[in-house]
Formats: C-alpha cells, structure tokens, sequence
C-alpha cells in the first residue's frame, strides 16, 4: 500500500514539474515567435514601401500603384527618370545657362540591384500564401491633392497558432486582429505603424 502512494505521489510531483516547466516555456516561445514572425513582416513591408518609391518615381504624376500587378508590371517594365543639372541654380553668382539633362534607368535593374523577387513582394511571410492589402488613392488635404497609400495587414493572418487573443495574458499590448501598415488613406504619410 506505501509503495502504491509512493508512485502515486510520485507520479503528481513529476506532472506538477511538467505544469511548471511548459508554463515558463510557454511565454518564452510565444514572444520568440511573435517577434520572429512581427520582424519578417516589418521587413517584407519596408521593401514594400521601398517599391512603392519606385514606382511613383516612375509615374510622372507621383502616384502610388494601388495593385500588385500595376505594382510589379511597373517595377518590371518602367523607367526611372534622373535629372543632372549642368550650372549652379542656387548661386547667385553663377552667369552661365543652367541647362538640365534627363537620362533614365530600367526599374528593373534598381529592383534587381536590391535582391528582391518582384514575384513574391505581395505575400505575408508565414501566412502560406496571403497577400498584403494595397490600396491608393488621391485625396484633397490641407487644400492640395496629394497621392496616399495604405499596405497592411492584421497580425492574425501571419501569427499562426499564436493569433488567438488568449496570448494577450503573455503580453497585454498583443491584439491579433490589430493592423500592422504602412501609410495612411486619410493623410500624406508613409511611416510603418511599427515604426512609433
């Protein structure tokens, strides 16, 4: 009968250390993860913007590309203007003409210079194969139209298993169905909501 209570002790002590040990583990593995997948995510839509960059440099009207194909047919196939000024338009001195000299480069060749696969742009790292929401527009603000855009996504689509709210009790800034982004429909602003 003592050996039996013995094991049964036993047995309770061992699945007691197990309940310790898995609610350390737990808390560690989410914010690794969280962090791992938030950093990817942060990293795809910097690239993003960068591209959004390039393709409103390719656009005489300054606008943004408000789809992925707009987006990549652009970065595939337009052309970046750069301007060489020839004379010194900031001195006063200067008695010469200014004359100004446009050549441009294939945007390919930028993107191509950067690393980046124009194909795979638009997907959420680790949320098998979803894309990014893209939207531009032009916008009247402060008595001027300006060009916007918006890209993002809520933390949900990419934080696997850890996208339920129950993970708040972790960290109680998580919220899963929060939008990471960048820009802003309402207002001129290209900033990462990552980036406060």
């Amino acid at each position: 009968m003592r050996l039996i209570i013995n094991l049964i002790l036993l047995a309770l002590v061992a699945f007691l250390v197990y309940l310790l040990v898995q609610s350390i583990r737990e808390p560690i593995a989410f914010k690794a993860e969280k962090d791992r997948r938030e950093t990817a995510v942060v990293d795809q839509l910097m690239k993003i913007r960068q591209a959004q960059e390039i393709y409103r440099s390719c656009n005489t009207e300054g606008a943004f590309a408000g789809s992925w194909d707009d987006l990549k047919t652009t970065l595939q196939t337009g052309r970046i203007p750069f301007i060489k000024v020839i004379g010194d338009p900031d001195d006063p001195n200067f008695e010469g003409e200014i004359t100004y000299d446009t050549s441009y480069v294939a945007a390919a060749d930028s993107v191509r210079s950067l690393g980046w696969n124009i194909d795979s742009l638009q997907y959420i790292p680790y949320s098998g194969g979803k894309s990014f929401d893209i939207k531009a527009d032009t916008l009247s603000y402060q008595k001027t139209l300006v060009n916007v855009v918006e890209v993002g996504t809520s933390r949900k689509s990419f934080m696997g298993k850890y996208a339920s709210p129950e993970y708040r009790r972790y960290d109680v800034a998580y919220e899963p169905n929060s939008v990471i982004k960048f820009g802003d429909m309402n207002k001129p602003n290209l900033s990462g909501n990552w980036e406060r």
